[in-house]
């Protein structure tokens, strides 16, 4: 591929992140002309087709590579200017994560605070489930992502967090009306409470109690889409579901739950994935997450402690 010029690449990402070609143009200070030139341009350089011309504008698979390359080509200047003492008149160091909703609610932001403060790093969060993060990572959106894939995405490390224990609950007036049989049986029919259409986890418990990859929990589910919804939903009686152990724990010990399987939790491996940049402040942040997991989850299997691509 001939050499990508510098300011086509910047122009992509711009166009990307504003959503359309005159936003991008603002943002730029040059002419929507100059921005659909430039566009055009590095397409014809790349014999690739870069973006869906949609509202918003979003990048194709192709272009999906020259987002990250222009990030990562960001992060490098800001990470040199700052070694080299040079102001930065765009502010602090910015660095977008994805997250899941569960480690949000528990162990994650209390981790967020140990982020030294010099110089100053702005987080910004985008929660989504921890096996669709990887998605956020590939698309360029997020330079980190905690998630529950092992799989490194192209152009990134893997560090293994420990593992994410959940409890199967319920309370104790829902287990009276709907668990009095087999939990195999029970958990096939009984009202579930899921996180929403992406929430997998309720069914891959029954798959795991019956031995039928076929199975799942009951049809009639309930989408409650917060961590500490969740929670509260299944408090509430209206359906079973596995709740983190850090919110499951307390409430079984009030009496406000109990658990539908004893001596079965769920165990969800947890890792975090993260361009390859030599990145201080991604470092950083890295180091930080790894010590809190390491205090807050359960530790990891043996041997799966690093791995990279």
């Amino acid at each position: 591929m001939d050499e990508l010029p510098l300011d086509q690449v910047r122009t992509l990402l711009a166009v990307v992140d504003e959503g359309t070609f005159d936003a991008a143009a603002a943002a730029l200070h040059v002419t929507p002309s100059a921005v659909s030139q430039r566009v055009k341009a590095l397409e014809q350089r790349t014999g690739r087709v870069l973006l869906m011309r949609t509202k918003p504008v979003r990048a194709t698979e192709s272009g999906e590579v020259v987002v990250r390359f222009a990030r990562q080509l960001a992060r490098l200047e800001r990470d040199a200017r700052a070694e080299l003492g040079m102001a930065d008149e765009r502010g602090p160091v910015r660095l977008p994560i994805a997250v899941n909703a569960d480690s949000l609610a528990t162990w994650f932001l209390p981790a967020l605070t140990r982020v030294p403060q010099d110089p100053p790093v702005c987080i910004e969060l985008r929660r989504e489930d921890e096996s669709h993060t990887t998605a956020l990572l590939r698309e360029g959106q997020v330079m980190a992502a905690v998630t529950s894939s092992p799989d490194p995405v192209a152009g990134c490390s893997v560090r293994m967090l420990g593992l994410a224990r959940y409890l199967p609950t319920a309370s104790p007036a829902f287990a009276a009306r709907y668990l009095t049989h087999t939990p195999e049986r029970d958990l096939r029919e009984a009202p579930t409470i899921v996180f929403d259409r992406k929430d997998d986890l309720q069914d891959a418990f029954v798959r795991s109690l019956t031995g039928d990859g076929t199975a799942g929990a009951g049809r009639v589910r309930h989408h409650v889409p917060t961590s500490e919804g969740f929670r509260d939903a299944v408090v509430a009686g209206l359906g079973w579901g596995l709740v983190p152990e850090q919110q499951a724990e307390p409430l079984v010990r009030a009496g406000e739950l109990v658990l539908v399987v004893p001596r079965r939790p769920m165990d969800v491996p947890l890792y975090w994935q993260q361009w390859k940049l030599d990145s201080p402040a991604l470092s950083l942040v890295a180091d930080v997450v790894a010590a809190a997991a390491a205090e807050a989850l359960r530790g990891p299997w043996p041997g799966l402690a690093r791995a990279g691509a």
